[in-house]
């Protein structure tokens, strides 16, 4: 039972949480202004936790005939055969009972507005099928987050304009860092004829895109201090931030997992620290 348990949890890769849940408690706490009521961060956690499995589990069916191909994850559960499809299924209906039970309690907007999210999770992995810019399609899925956050603690649609500089910052820093594990599989994705930036562009010119991309991601973090939150030690929380995307890109070419994966997940947890600091 708890191999099984083990082959599912390894599925639905639930270690990448660390992208999505700070950024869905960054618009919680930027909406509050300060700690939320802990009945609602924890359905915000299970929520948020719920919507990524979801997104997981559709990437992994969807994409399996090119994973049985692809090295690099032939190994993965459904592509190695130690999955069922309907396993799979199982789990991404289970944790959509989950999402949709914890928006519904959460408030009847969330409850409204949840299949946006499960809908761009289900598109984003059709999109490299036929345009390079599949990476802003996961930036804005992803982006989804934080607005979540926001209507979780403000249980309406007024004001969420206030959150646009977290959004966009969501939106960058994800495609930006999608652009960086593309890389891996450029030789695989022109042989599959499969569209990515580094496909279309070559490994230099796709990372150049994609620190531009950062670039406007921390902006998007300057503009959101510069009009909503305070203090020197949110300044100072800046600065690191900045500081980690200059490292990430000076080691992208030649160590994209580590700068994919470790640093992009402290980073995430530190513009979460910014914020609540800020406030």
């Amino acid at each position: 039972m708890f191999g099984r348990l083990g082959v599912y949890s390894s599925f639905v890769k639930l270690e990448h949480t660390i992208f999505s849940i700070p950024l869905i408690f960054a618009g919680t706490f930027l909406f509050a202004r300060g700690l939320p009521h802990w009945s609602l961060l924890v359905l915000v956690l299970i929520a948020g936790a719920a919507a990524r499995v979801i997104g997981m589990g559709f990437n992994r069916i969807i994409d399996v005939a090119f994973d049985i191909q692809n090295p690099r994850t032939r190994n993965r559960e459904l592509a190695s055969g130690r999955m069922r499809a309907s396993e799979g299924w199982a789990i991404v209906l289970v944790a959509g009972a989950i999402y949709v039970y914890c928006a519904a309690t959460i408030a009847p907007v969330c409850l409204w507005l949840s299949p946006i999210p499960v809908l761009l999770f289900f598109i984003y992995p059709y999109l490299k099928r036929f345009t390079p810019l599949a990476h802003l399609g996961l930036g804005l899925a992803w982006s989804m987050a934080p607005l979540g956050g926001w209507l979780a603690a403000s249980k309406s649609l007024e004001g969420i304009s206030q959150v646009g500089w977290l959004w966009s910052f969501s939106c960058f820093w994800v495609a930006g860092f999608d652009i960086i594990y593309a890389t891996l599989d450029e030789d695989f994705d022109r042989r599959a004829g499969l569209f990515s930036l580094p496909v279309q562009f070559g490994k230099k010119f796709s990372l150049l895109i994609a620190a531009i991309l950062h670039i406007g991601a921390f902006l998007s973090l300057v503009m959101l201090w510069m009009t909503q939150l305070q203090g020197v030690f949110a300044l100072m929380m800046l600065v690191v931030v900045g500081t980690l995307f200059m490292w990430q890109h000076a080691v992208a070419e030649k160590r994209p997992e580590f700068a994919f994966f470790k640093l992009n997940g402290a980073l995430g947890f530190l513009v979460f620290a910014f914020i609540f600091v800020g406030l």
